[in-house]
């Protein structure tokens, strides 16, 4: 005989923990509000060490986008995005993807969800779309307060480039629309270790640690030439890669094969957290 499951008059799977609502509850927590306001308050900070410090000119001549951060309000936001890349901003996403299901394991609510009974599978697509909005709002933050206050501070102008070129102001913004999508997009493959990790661990602080771990482990090994052409493999490989969008000719190859590489790993990362919490047994 066939199991014959029963539900409660007007239960709809499709109802059960509507997006809105999930994104609320993130948007209340502490760990949010911290780190939108560090996030928020780092422009400032970065502000205040110009005005202390100054600039001061490249090693050995070079110059980079630091140098560069207080020619324009452009030139600061592109300097934030600069920073933020590599580390900075791997925090928020590692925190905002890895720190769901965890975090509901962790508080024992988790198994009141699905007795809810909230779908598993409709589960992650919430926290994981909640976890990759944040995630986005994390690091278009950085950028655009950094282009309000660099903008007060030292005016609209053009974007001046580290090879002596420059780029209008008006051709420079779209342009830095594309470095700041592209850096989501390379972040993908961080999001999706921090949840594929969230789903198998209770503890949201190993989720969010191991993701950022890994991040530094290939950025260390990115940085061992004698790994030739296996460092294309790594995601840190090619996070630098969006300063081909600002480049007096717009550069697409680079920024390919970095998205490319960081959404195979996402997808299979994804397929892997979904699958393995399909058949996990949920006792917290």
């Amino acid at each position: 005989m066939s199991a014959v499951v029963e539900h409660a008059p007007g239960y709809r799977a499709r109802r059960t923990l509507p997006l809105w609502v999930e994104a609320v509850r993130q948007l209340r927590r502490r760990r949010t509000l911290v780190m939108g306001g560090v996030l928020a308050a780092l422009p400032f900070i970065v502000l205040a060490a110009f005005q202390l410090g100054g600039n001061t000119p490249g090693r050995d001549g070079r110059t980079s986008f630091i140098e560069l951060a207080t020619a324009s309000g452009v030139n600061f936001s592109v300097t934030l995005l600069f920073m933020g890349t590599g580390f900075l901003l791997v925090i928020p996403v590692a925190v905002f993807c890895g720190d769901t299901v965890a975090s509901e394991a962790g508080w024992s609510s988790l198994r009141y969800l699905l007795a809810a009974p909230v779908p598993r599978s409709r589960l992650l697509a919430r926290k994981l779309t909640v976890g990759l909005a944040f995630s986005a709002g994390a690091v278009l933050l950085l950028p655009l307060v950094g282009l309000v206050v660099g903008t007060a501070a030292y005016g609209w102008g053009d974007l001046r480039l580290p090879t002596g070129a420059t780029l209008p102001a008006a051709e420079a913004l779209p342009r830095l629309g594309i470095a700041v999508a592209y850096v989501f997009l390379a972040e993908l493959v961080i999001a999706a270790l921090a949840f594929w990790l969230s789903t198998v661990t209770d503890a949201p602080l190993g989720a969010v640690g191991g993701a950022v771990f890994l991040s530094i482990i290939t950025g260390v090994l990115d940085a061992v030439t004698a790994l030739g052409d296996l460092r294309q493999w790594l995601p840190a490989h090619w996070q630098y890669a969006w300063a081909d969008a600002l480049q007096p000719k717009l550069e697409w190859g680079g920024m390919l094969q970095g998205v490319t590489l960081s959404v195979s790993y996402a997808v299979v990362l994804v397929a892997l957290a979904f699958r393995g919490f399909a058949r996990k047994d949920v006792v917290s």
